[in-house]
């Protein structure tokens, strides 16, 4: 069993930049690969980043390529999506995920476990 809690989201302004952090419970972590997607209203749940277990491979959308970067530290548990420069459109409910296999990590039912989300709004 795996347990996310993500934090970090709140308000910005187009151009500027937040950390999200997902805080993970079990002693597994370290062995599953570990995704984020984003929701907005209306709109399905997408894709964002992921990485492996050792974080040395990762993942994105075409749309956060070059803008977000995903890490992870086994040792404390955590993973990380540093998002920079931030646009109206990057605005959603952020969720971090976990997957025993690195495999697939765009598609949502490769996840087993999923936080409950933090809000990121983007003004223009």
């Amino acid at each position: 069993q795996v347990q996310l809690v993500e934090s970090g989201g709140g308000l910005v302004q187009a151009g500027g930049s937040l950390r999200l952090s997902c805080a993970a419970s079990g002693r597994t972590f370290s062995s599953y690969a570990m995704g984020w997607f984003r929701q907005a209203p209306g709109k399905e749940r997408e894709f964002v980043a992921a990485i492996n277990w050792d974080g040395r491979t990762t993942d994105y959308s075409d749309s956060v390529k070059g803008r977000f970067t995903i890490s992870r530290d086994n040792a404390k548990k955590m993973v990380y999506l540093q998002m920079n420069s931030l646009k109206p459109e990057d605005t959603a409910v952020y969720y971090c995920a976990a997957a025993r296999v690195y495999f697939r990590t765009y598609a949502r039912d490769r996840y087993d476990y999923w936080g409950q989300g933090t809000q990121v709004t983007v003004s223009s």
